[in-house]
């Protein structure tokens, strides 16, 4: 059952609004306390008389109560007010706004002021959902840390036949049940997870560093503090956000400052995820000014970086779980292998540049999974959330059955 939960239900311009009313209903008779926000066009579908009386709620759709009062409905209030955000039916127009964060309606600013689990259910006709810009929406409402429940495949409104029906409310309902339902496997556990690249100063402009992203590792402690965990995400530069409330940030840049604050955390923590790209090398001596270019050539003295996973693994105490991860251009497994044996780490995840879609920057990766028992598991090319429950779901596995 829903009992005291809150969930903000959207509803956008679409021939599927009708479905949010029985949706309502489902929500509300399971005891959840449903609040409803309308775009200006979803009203030409379905009233909001309809929505509030089924909701019990007045409905939301402007940042004024009305022209007269001059009252304002604080999107912040209701960001900050739900235990979960579905907005369906989601429309093309809504999720390319939220995708690009435009905020020009009260539906948006509540959605860029959520601090709780956002999920869309798409609904338009099969030719607008296969789209290459509403599919890569998708990508990145989902990079974002967004779920989207995967519209049917039946008749649309336009008579064609295919994929863009909204998943139907029964199914919608069943899926809110079972994610607080959902045992929270991790449930008292502090983890740490490392992400992004770390940046090596030359000189106060200067720096090397890779092209990672920080997708994969924020991805995964957003699945970690689903499943219960207090993370403590060490991040190296990203634009990336975290987006659950069980998640505390700190960024930093070089590889020292990442190998520092994971030790700060090391002892009092019961398992660490070694997903960030650290620099193998950083300069010997950084320049307090910016270095002129002066000769033709230029070379720069590196010293070997702290490796924080094989440091790590030198001082685990039992029962914690140490999980590493392997970037690899050749002899992928058996680099992955040794890396895994020698840093004392209970898992690897390996993923190759040779394999399209996978590594750095992108919105998808490509992995396999080694265990210090001697499995292997291979997994498909998906989005980096998806693959990011992949990876928790077989901690889980591996961890809790010892």
């Amino acid at each position: 059952m829903l009992q005291g939960k809150k969930v903000l239900l959207g509803v956008c311009g679409s021939i599927a609004a009708y479905k949010a009313a029985h949706l309502i209903r489902l929500l509300t008779k399971s005891g959840a306390e449903v609040r409803v926000i309308m775009t200006a066009s979803a009203s030409d579908f379905i009233t909001p008389l309809t929505l509030s009386t089924l909701s019990n709620y007045p409905v939301s759709s402007e940042f004024t109560h009305d022209k007269a009062s001059g009252l304002w409905n604080s999107h912040v209030e209701m960001g900050l007010w739900a235990d979960l955000m579905i907005i369906a039916p989601a429309s093309a127009n809504s999720l390319a706004k939220a995708a690009q964060g435009i905020c020009d309606n009260y539906l948006q600013a509540v959605y860029l002021s959520a601090r709780c689990p956002v999920w869309w259910a798409p609904a338009m006709d099969l030719d607008m959902w296969q789209h290459p810009s509403t599919q890569s929406n998708i990508l990145k409402l989902q990079s974002y840390g967004n779920r989207i429940l995967d519209p049917g495949t039946g008749p649309l409104a336009s008579g064609l036949e295919g994929k863009g029906r909204m998943m139907e409310p029964e199914q919608i309902a069943e899926v809110v049940q079972d994610y607080f339902k959902a045992s929270r496997k991790l449930s008292g556990k502090k983890v740490i997870v490392t992400a992004g690249p770390t940046y090596e100063p030359i000189d106060p402009v200067r720096f090397i560093g890779n092209r990672s992203s920080g997708k994969m590792g924020y991805a995964i402690a957003e699945e970690l503090a689903q499943e219960g965990a207090a993370v403590y995400l060490i991040s190296g530069p990203s634009h990336v956000k975290p987006v659950h409330t069980g998640i505390v940030l700190h960024k930093v840049e070089s590889a020292a400052q990442m190998k520092d604050q994971v030790m700060a955390y090391f002892d009092q923590c019961d398992a660490a995820i070694f997903s960030a790209a650290v620099a193998d090398y950083t300069p010997e001596t950084v320049a307090d000014q910016k270095i002129k270019k002066k000769e033709d050539r230029f070379a720069i003295d590196l010293m070997k970086t702290v490796d924080i996973a094989a440091a790590c693994g030198a001082q685990k105490k039992a029962g914690q779980f140490l999980v590493g991860f392997a970037l690899e251009t050749e002899q992928e497994e058996a680099n992955a292998l040794k890396k895994m044996s020698s840093k004392k780490q209970d898992m690897i995840v390996l993923n190759s540049l040779r394999d399209a879609g996978a590594g750095f920057s992108g919105d998808t990766n490509k992995i396999s999974i080694y265990t210090a028992a001697g499995q292997k598991v291979e997994y498909g090319l998906k989005s980096k959330n998806e693959v990011a429950k992949d990876i928790v779901q077989k901690i889980c596995l591996e961890w809790l059955k010892k």
